[in-house]
Order: C-alpha cells, then structure tokens, then sequence
C-alpha cells in the first residue's frame, strides 16, 4: 500500500512538472539564414505586445529576403529591416518599448531595435553576441532595449554570423561583406 501511494504520488508529481513546463514553454520559431538555422523561444508573457508584433511580421513573411546589416563581433547582430541593397522595407507603425520587463540582454537574448526614440521599434531585431546588460532598463536613456526572447538552438549559427568580414556600405558601418539572408522565420505550432 505504502509503496503504491509512493508511485502515485511520484506520477503526480511527473505529470505536474510535465504540465508546468510545457505551460511556460513561449513561441517557439525556426529562423532560417544563408548560414544556417537559429531556433527561438519568444517569451510572450514579459513581452506581449512585442511577441505578437514579431510573429506578425514572421507570419507575413515580411523577414523573407531581409539580411543582417549590422554585425559587431562581442556585441550584436542585426536584422530585419533591410534588403540586400540596404533599401529599409515598408512597416508597420511602431510599438510601446516593453523593456522594463526584467528579461536581460545577455549572449543569445534576441531584442528588438530602435532609434533614440525608446517607442520607435518595428521589425529590426538583434541578438546578442556577449552580456550587454548597458542596453537593459534602465539604460542611459532611462528606457533600454526590449528583450523578448532566447536562442534556443543555433548559436553556433549567431558565432558565426558574428565572425563574418564587415566594412561600410552607403554610409552605413558594420554592414556584412558577403550578405547574410534571412530566408524564411516560421512560428513552430
């Protein structure tokens, strides 16, 4: 009898953690580049309205043929907002800055882009290449940058990407000497 109450209980118990774990489980996406596969997890309970705004474009295919146009080894790689002649595409309106949601930018936290402007963000994105916890709320600005997820699998791909020759190209600095691409991000159901 003992040893039965013991086995029920541990199921329970498994059944819980099992259940706990799938619940916090945030959306899951499959980004795809010329060099390989970055998988992430969006955290859509710190950061809702930024989730929905990247699964939004993601579900648009607006990062279709997009390229990381500013890659800094040690800090960050960018994307998400250029083609390969660096011409920016057409967004959508910008969102509110949820980086007061205690979410870091430490190596592999995906975050989105702006200008000085803290609610400017729209589709560019960056990932961190090492800790910048300088671009967390609140930064010097008294805002910081919103992070909004992790890197799952792949940061082997983002080491990579971060390694990659840069120069300048129409005045833009650190842009990739041979493109980079994204060429699909899909919401994994």
């Amino acid at each position: 009898m003992k040893h039965t109450l013991l086995r029920m209980i541990s199921a329970a118990a498994i059944m819980l953690s099992i259940s706990i774990t799938t619940a916090q489980a945030g959306v899951q996406v499959l980004m795809q580049t010329s060099l390989g596969d970055i998988k992430l997890e969006l955290n859509d309970e710190a950061a809702p309205g930024t989730v929905k705004n990247f699964v939004s474009y993601a579900n648009e295919g607006f990062f279709e043929g997009t390229i990381f146009h500013r890659v800094i080894k040690d800090f960050m790689i960018q994307g998400g907002g250029f083609n390969e002649s660096l011409q920016r595409k057409s967004t959508h309106a910008p969102i509110k800055n949820e980086a007061k949601n205690g979410l870091k930018n430490l190596r592999g936290s995906i975050a989105m882009a702006r200008t000085g402007d803290p609610h400017s963000a729209t589709a560019q994105f960056f990932i961190n290449h090492k800790d910048n916890t300088f671009l967390d709320y609140p930064s010097r600005d008294g805002w910081g940058y919103c992070v909004f997820g992790k890197v799952t699998e792949g940061m082997d791909i983002v080491d990579k990407i971060a390694a990659q020759s840069v120069g300048t190209l129409n005045r833009m600095q650190n842009v990739p000497n041979d493109p980079i691409f994204i060429t699909k991000v899909t919401i994994i159901e």
